[in-house]
């Protein structure tokens, strides 16, 4: 998805959520869009998915497209090394809402 059909979606679509996922040990961010049919998609440039090097810039981009709430999503290989479950989607557990 790139940044016209991410605006395109936000102004027509009411019932969707978006993600700022960051990696553990990673300066770099990235949109997901979760549609309702439970599709993800990231926001893309020339085939390629767009990083973010800051919050700020993250923001910044989703601002641009008219969306003001998103989810910051932090992926740690570290549960998954030991044998915990990786528990990226639980509202209460691993994401933080943001507004901006």
């Amino acid at each position: 998805m790139n940044f016209k059909e991410l605006k395109q979606f936000a102004d027509h679509h009411d019932n969707y959520e978006i993600r700022i996922i960051s990696h553990a040990g990673s300066n770099f961010y990235q949109i997901e869009l979760e549609d309702v049919e439970g599709g993800r998609h990231l926001l893309m440039r020339q085939g390629k998915p767009v990083l973010f090097r800051s919050l700020d810039d993250a923001y910044l981009e989703l601002k641009r497209a008219g969306i003001h709430r998103a989810y910051l999503v932090q992926f740690v290989a570290h549960d998954e090394m030991i044998g915990h479950e990786a528990n990226y989607y639980e509202p209460l557990t691993s994401r933080m809402p943001l507004v901006f």
